[in-house]
C-alpha cells in the first residue's frame, strides 16, 4: 500500500469515528439524562481505570505476580484513598516501584 492509500483509509476511520459519535450526541444531546442513569454512570471512570490498572500490576512483568508490582499497586491505592492526589499517587508508586525493585532480585 502506498502512503497516501494508508492516509486516506487514517483518515476515512476518523471521519466515521467522528460521524457516529456526533450523531448520537445530536439524537439524544438536547434530552436530559434520567436520573436512574445518571446515578450508577458516575462509577464508570472508576470501573475502567481500575480494568486498565489492575491486570497492568498482577500480570504486566515478566512473571504473572512480581511483589514490586504489587507492593507499588497498593501503596499507590492507599495513598490514593488517603491523598486523593494524583501526583502523589504516580510519585509514591514509582519510589516504592523502584525501591521494592531494587531490593528484591
Amino acid at each position: 500500500m502506498s502512503d497516501t492509500t494508508i492516509w486516506l483509509v487514517i483518515l476515512a476511520c476518523g471521519a466515521g469515528t467522528f460521524a457516529l459519535r456526533l450523531s448520537f450526541i445530536q439524537a439524544v444531546g438536547h434530552r436530559g439524562m434520567p436520573g436512574w442513569l445518571r446515578r450508577p454512570l458516575r462509577y464508570v471512570p472508576a470501573a475502567v481505570l481500575s480494568a486498565l490498572v489492575v491486570p497492568g500490576i498482577l500480570l504486566g512483568g515478566e512473571s504473572p505476580f512480581e511483589p514490586a508490582r504489587v507492593a507499588a499497586g497498593l501503596v499507590a491505592a492507599l495513598v490514593a484513598w488517603r491523598t486523593r492526589n494524583t501526583l502523589w499517587v504516580l510519585g509514591s508508586g514509582m519510589v516504592v516501584l523502584w525501591l521494592v525493585s531494587a531490593v528484591l532480585p
